[in-house]
């Protein structure tokens, strides 16, 4: 049998020691440009050195996951900081060394940008790595049924993430068409003897069988991990708790659930909307000039949309069709002919949109989130669509994750509003500050780029 663990053991102690070379770089660098000061001193730089080894130690585990996106590993990188921080300012304080509290702020906050920017990095090169069939791990799958179609499709959508399906088991012979089947249940002892094996995922709930299985990887230095079996109304996020003894798993709350998380996405509307609304007649003269040259009607378009919690409200747009009794019940299409042609200008660059910013400013929407759909829309498709209703539990936005994406403009047939929905659960699931900040700089650089879907 091979040796084991060879699929990346040491990248996590490179990446460790990478860590402190970017620590000391940033220290070094500081130090020749500026100087002069007690914070750049052998003491305090023995400090942060010690501090920087009790947060990695116990702290950050950044390098130990496969699947990380860049906006999470950005949130890591600030809490990381932060814990270090506190542990660093804690030391050099016991051992009585007075810093100007600028200093600790500049260097932090310095420290901030250069780890997340070299975290980015990282996992990015990593992934081309593995893309190119290094640091892999081996695993099989006990169980061939539904889940583990999706577990493959997940695992194998993705070269970086570095899975190696060696085998799937089942003794139920209508699931024995999966590719990568490799036989009975009977037959994962003798495979994982004859083969080296990192992972096992167990998809099927039986006790018996599971407990077998947690004997034989335990009995290989195998790691175990147990898929439950979600059906499609409970295919969201879950995480472990208990009662007690009791393990039990509960649905993981809307990050917007928190009152703190609400109030800086809320700041952050407030001062980008109130930003915007200032600089608005900039914009506002010309395209008011131009919307009534185009056609005869006002300059603004507004229209009763479906807002937080199903509650309506008035959606503003600068008007870029000819008054027409269809717009509150059919959706805009490629060529409409209700489009006047600079109505088409202001829909394709997106600055038709620009006045849902007095919505964002007034609390009816946000900078980011998902679409708000015509009422009518919300009747039909809440009727035919899962789920569709869970995308009002946090407020609609501008832009969101389905439109940067791709998933705008008209939907003909409804697996592409199907495609949205799921876009914008996921994206009220997942929340957080550097996601909306992604999405703000993606939204700019789709319109400057010029979108297909944008009509």
């Amino acid at each position: 049998m091979s040796k084991k663990g060879r699929y990346g053991q040491f990248l996590r102690g490179i990446f460790t020691m990478v860590d402190f070379a970017v620590l000391n770089a940033l220290f070094f660098t500081l130090y020749l440009c500026v100087g002069g000061s007690v914070f750049f001193s052998k003491p305090i730089w023995l400090l942060l050195n010690g501090a920087f080894l009790i947060v990695e130690t116990f702290a950050s585990r950044i390098h130990e996951r496969r699947t990380v996106f860049a906006d999470r590993i950005a949130i890591e990188a600030l809490r990381t900081v932060i814990i270090f921080a506190a542990v660093a300012i804690a030391m050099i304080s016991f051992v009585d060394i007075e810093v100007p509290p600028m200093k600790y702020a500049k260097f932090f906050s310095a420290f901030a940008v250069v780890l997340c920017a070299w975290w980015i990095v990282s996992k990015k090169v990593l992934k081309l790595y593995r893309t190119h069939g290094f640091n892999f791990k081996r695993i099989i799958i006990i169980g061939a049924g539904g889940m583990a179609h999706h577990l493959v499709e997940e695992m194998t959508g993705d070269r970086g993430y570095g899975y190696r399906i060696e085998g799937i088991f089942d003794d139920n012979k209508n699931n024995r068409s999966i590719a990568g089947y490799a036989g009975r249940l009977d037959s994962v002892e003798q495979f994982v003897k004859e083969n080296t094996i990192d992972e096992m995922y167990c998809t099927i709930s039986n006790e018996e069988i599971m407990a077998r299985m947690i004997k034989l990887a335990e009995n290989n230095a195998i790691d175990f991990y147990f898929v439950p079996q979600f059906n499609k109304q409970l295919a969201r996020k879950f995480e472990l708790s208990s009662v007690g003894n009791i393990p039990i798993l509960s649905v993981r709350p809307n990050p917007l659930n928190n009152i703190a998380n609400r109030m800086a996405k809320r700041i952050f509307d407030l001062v980008v909307s109130t930003i915007v609304l200032i600089c608005s007649p900039l914009v506002l003269i010309p395209v008011g000039i131009g919307i009534k040259l185009s056609s005869p009607g006002p300059i603004f378009f507004s229209q009763k949309r479906t807002g937080y919690r199903g509650k309506e409200f008035w959606c503003y747009k600068f008007r870029t069709m000819r008054v027409n009794k269809e717009s509150d019940r059919v959706q805009a299409t490629r060529n409409d002919p209700r489009k006047t042609r600079f109505g088409d200008f202001l829909r394709r660059t997106s600055i038709d949109e620009l006045p849902q910013f007095f919505n964002v400013w007034r609390g009816d929407m946000s900078i980011v989130g998902p679409r708000p759909h015509m009422v009518k829309h919300t009747e039909d498709y809440s009727a035919l669509i899962d789920k569709y209703m869970l995308r009002h539990t946090i407020k609609p936005g501008i832009t969101g994750w389905a439109q940067v994406n791709g998933l705008r403009g008209q939907t003909e047939h409804l697996w592409q509003m199907e495609k949205r929905v799921e876009y914008d659960v996921w994206y009220a699931e997942n929340w957080n500050m550097m996601l909306d900040f992604k999405i703000v700089f993606l939204t700019v650089y789709n319109a400057i780029r010029g979108e297909k879907n944008a009509f």
